[in-house]
């Protein structure tokens, strides 16, 4: 017999973001530790992720932000998390008079039911990165 045939859609869009921001430097590169958790997907039927984006809160340091997937777990078991991609943060300047750069990384991938988005900064950094994922659930 044929897995579905016809595409499947959104039920509704899903905004959400990581309620704090992130400041903390965390280096491992497993999924392990303090993650700021940015995106779950509906328990009974998933979700869709579109694209996940960073934005300055202020003046910081260079970091990288890493984007785990986790299966719903609990993230302290490596075995729950994958690295799915990075992006460097580059220094940044509060201006009153300019903007600071925004940073997207493309997802476009459904997520199992209960699956989650975690992210992770590699230094520390004074004002922190909002964190954002436009998506939708099932």
């Amino acid at each position: 017999m044929a897995a579905n045939t016809a595409p499947i859609f959104s039920l509704l869009g899903d905004i959400e973001w990581g309620l704090s921001g992130i400041t903390a430097a965390n280096t491992a590169k497993d999924g392990t530790g303090t993650v700021l958790n940015v995106f779950t997907a509906d328990a009974t039927n998933g979700g869709f992720v579109q694209r996940i984006r960073f934005r300055s809160a202020g003046t910081n340091v260079a970091t990288v932000a890493r984007v785990f997937i986790n299966n719903g777990l609990t993230n302290a078991t490596a075995a729950n998390n994958i690295l799915w991609d990075e992006i460097t943060l580059a220094a940044t300047t509060l201006s009153e008079v300019s903007a600071l750069a925004v940073y997207e990384l493309p997802l476009n991938y459904a997520l199992p039911p209960g699956y989650k988005l975690n992210v992770t900064i590699g230094t520390a950094v004074a004002a922190g990165y909002f964190v954002t994922v436009i998506g939708g659930k099932y």
